[in-house]
């Protein structure tokens, strides 16, 4: 078998498992949670904008909570991924799985590659799917569509990529439990120091606005997540909310990502996926 199809074997193998585990339900049920009460709550904006809301406000209003919204999303797919990702290699290691199948002739960077393939396929899946239905659903309730739903949404799947890498590379190192809560408590964190880094900004404080781009650097997730917002907000919410000062509000973005700074997301996904690689041939199974 050659090396591209055990990968694509891999891959489809780890889609499969993936679709059966307890998670994938959880999920499941979490965004139509989520997807009910969004509706509910936009259904309320668009009775309210035929009485005291403005047209402007509207759109401010459902730019705010559609990026409130994608953004409970963006967590529940953080929450799937890192939790499929650490009984993928850390859990097969642990039960003798992986010693099964790896005293075949078979690459343990093949696996690697295949399970990783696999995991992008049913986190970018979901991104796509769920973001499509909440946009559907504010425009079925307010009559909005975001401006760019599908730059939106592929920096949603880059963001899901980092994330699952991440945990990919704890779950050679650590349990698979201990794993997706530190990638996890990651994404919240880097996601805080965003924020706490945009208000510095807003505030003239240097200092305090350069934790928030070191954070970026250090984990890409918040700076996607940045270029998701702006690409699902319209355009006059910056001028609602008073130009750049809006870059302060968790749930707006002023600025578009650079080509530098997707160059350097895509740069990092590599340098984890080849520290993934590595610590995993190391690993005694």
């Amino acid at each position: 078998m050659t090396t591209a199809r055990t990968v694509a074997t891999i891959a489809a193998l780890t889609l499969r498992e993936a679709v059966r585990r307890r998670v994938v339900l959880a999920v499941a049920v979490l965004t139509v949670v989520l997807l009910i009460l969004s509706g509910w709550g936009f259904s309320r904006v668009a009775a309210e904008s035929g009485g005291t809301l403005t047209s402007g406000e509207a759109r401010l209003t459902a730019s705010i909570m559609l990026n409130l919204v994608m953004f409970g999303f963006s967590l529940i797919a953080a929450l799937g991924t890192a939790f499929l990702a650490g009984p993928t290699l850390s859990g097969e290691t642990e039960s003798g799985i992986a010693l099964a199948v790896l005293a075949r002739p078979i690459r343990r960077s093949a696996v690697l590659l295949g399970k990783w393939l696999g995991l992008i396929g049913f986190g970018s899946g979901f991104v796509v799917l769920a973001g499509l239905a909440q946009c559907i659903v504010v425009r079925q309730t307010v009559d909005y569509w975001p401006p760019q739903p599908a730059v939106a949404l592929a920096f949603l799947v880059g963001q899901t990529i980092v994330l699952l890498t991440l945990a990919l590379l704890l779950s050679t190192a650590v349990s698979p439990m201990a794993s997706g809560v530190v990638a996890v408590g990651l994404f919240g964190a880097t996601w805080i120091a965003g924020v706490v880094g945009a208000i510095g900004g807003s505030l003239g404080n240097a200092a305090v606005a350069r934790v928030g781009t070191i954070s970026r650097m250090l984990l890409p997730t918040d700076g996607l997540w940045r270029g998701a917002m702006r690409a699902f907000q319209d355009p006059t919410a910056l001028i609602e909310m008073g130009g750049t000062d809006a870059e302060a509000f968790p749930f707006l973005s002023a600025a578009p990502l650079t080509a530098t700074y997707l160059l350097w997301a895509a740069l990092w996904v590599m340098m984890i996926w080849a520290l993934a690689a590595a610590s995993f041939l190391r690993k005694d199974l």
